[in-house]
């Protein structure tokens, strides 16, 4: 699958001569993103200069079995604990959902998706990618009911870019994909 998202040309993923572990990092292991920043000047006045604040918002993807309150007090704790120059840092946590991760599925539902897949898409193979684990609604789901089989499926069709900022949905894979669904169910 890393082979279809579009990067800048020389950029590499990780891990990417290591198929196993690039799966294991995308599926299990934390991931901590800067999301925005402010107080930084712009980069044609930056300079060593002292500044009276910085903030950055930030992201940390968990594992599907990490606890996002243990995760939330020991990123408080390394964050705020032996502060460089005894600068201030404090510590807004925002949404703090639990990750899931899917079942292996039923041969009878596997077989169904497989079939609705080809059928819909033009004889190719179903494919199956997970991405981290910080689905929580699915998670408070798989707790309501945990002997129901849930399967997520979305749309990454063709130059999707998903939560990119040109991301879009690609029409025919979501039509295409719908019509799957139906025959699943």
């Amino acid at each position: 699958m890393y082979e279809k998202y579009g990067v800048a040309d020389g950029v590499g993923y990780v891990n990417q001569d290591d198929l196993v572990k690039m799966y294991l990092g995308n599926n299990w292991q934390g991931n901590l993103s800067v999301t925005g920043a402010a107080g930084l000047p712009p980069i044609a006045m930056a300079g060593n200069a002292v500044r009276p604040s910085t903030s950055v918002r930030i992201s940390m993807r968990l594992s599907p079995i990490m606890d996002p309150a243990k995760a939330e007090a020991i990123m408080k704790e390394k964050l705020t604990t032996n502060v460089p120059y005894n600068a201030k840092v404090t510590l807004n946590a925002g949404h703090a959902g639990s990750g899931w991760c899917m079942k292996v599925l039923s041969p009878d539902l596997d077989q169904a998706i497989k079939k609705a897949g080809a059928d819909f898409y033009d004889g190719k193979d179903t494919g199956s990618y997970g991405m981290g684990g910080s689905i929580p609604f699915l998670s408070e789901l798989g707790k309501m009911y945990p002997d129901t089989e849930i399967v997520a499926f979305g749309v990454l069709g063709p130059e999707s870019n998903a939560h990119g900022p040109n991301e879009m949905i690609h029409l025919d894979y979501a039509k295409r994909l719908t019509c799957s669904l139906s025959h699943i169910l």
